[in-house]
């Protein structure tokens, strides 16, 4: 079985998916009513934020969220739709942990090199911003809770969402368009899209076709979930600005005024399609018409857990 079709191994009605996209997205989906309606609030929010005292403890209430949320997504998986965890991760018989870790220092490599060299380039607007305490407190949470993040993401999106959808379209474009434009919109509410207006989103959405993109090549979000973690512990620990989501106590504070600039569309156009061809040579990916937009159908042999005509 292909990883889209995990899905079918458990309980598939519409509500299951309802209810748990209900559930599980509700934090998300009262930002959005919030930001429709009481625009005056979200201002309001993004002021505090950038005057917040106690960044590692604002840090780690906001990881706390995503920690919960992985429990539930993880619970209703489990128990809602009789399926085991791991047919959420992967469609291989266990989790490729080197997978996650190829993934992680790749891109970990990748973008110190790239903050390298911007600040050969110039570092007039860097301001060195080290502190012991501060700094390895940032280390210790953001090591311990923003995998737990960005695992939510991924497995929220180029898992659970992208299972559902396959499913339901029979097919893997419409899940992999889907759900990359949807984890772009998610993060149209973070501080950035205030400062630099919607431009970056073509970031936001081009990285959730990276992701998913990777998940759908690889039969499983192993990879992704590395190059995920890494990306987002590597922008709490070295470079931070009081205008960014990850508002830290970096290594370096970014005085810069916010703006557009080549470091938001090269990641896109350059870098991702450069870490797909690494990976494609490294795991021999072959056939991306057919794995990216191909068919979805029940595995031969494989008894339904429920009727076909239930299951969406």
């Amino acid at each position: 079985m292909n990883y889209i079709q995990q899905a079918y191994k458990g309980y598939g009605e519409w509500w299951r998916y309802l209810i748990t996209f209900l559930v599980v997205m509700s934090p998300f989906l009262l930002n959005f009513a919030i930001v429709y309606y009481m625009p005056e609030v979200v201002e309001m929010s993004y002021q505090e934020m950038a005057n917040i005292e106690d960044k590692n403890l604002f840090l780690f209430q906001n990881l706390s969220i995503f920690v919960v949320l992985l429990v539930f997504l993880i619970l209703f998986v489990k128990f809602l739709h009789q399926r085991s965890v791991i047919s959420l991760i992967t469609s291989r018989p266990a989790v490729d942990w080197k997978r996650f870790f190829f993934g992680f220092t790749l891109w970990a490599l990748i973008s110190l090199g790239f903050m390298a060299f911007a600040f050969i380039g110039d570092s007039s607007q860097l301001v060195w911003n080290f502190k012991p305490v501060p700094f390895f407190t940032l280390v210790l949470v953001s090591l311990m809770f923003i995998p737990l993040q960005t695992s939510f993401e991924e497995l929220m999106f180029r898992g659970y969402l992208m299972q559902a959808l396959g499913v339901l379209a029979k097919n893997r474009w419409f899940p992999l368009i889907v759900t990359s434009v949807a984890f772009g919109l998610m993060h149209s509410l973070n501080p950035e899209v205030n400062e630099l207006g919607y431009g970056i989103m073509v970031f936001y959405i081009g990285t959730g076709f990276l992701y998913g993109i990777t998940t759908l090549m690889d039969e499983g979000t192993e990879l992704a979930l590395g190059l995920h973690a890494a990306n987002n512990i590597v922008a709490a620990l070295f470079i931070s600005s009081d205008w960014m989501v990850f508002n830290t106590d970096a290594l370096f504070l970014d005085t810069a005024e916010p703006s557009l600039g080549l470091e938001t569309y090269v990641p896109v156009f350059i870098l991702y399609p450069l870490v797909l061809l690494v990976f494609a040579k490294k795991y021999h990916w072959k056939n991306w018409g057919a794995k990216l937009a191909g068919k979805v159908e029940r595995p031969v042999g494989e008894a339904p857990v429920i009727p076909e005509n239930e299951i969406f």
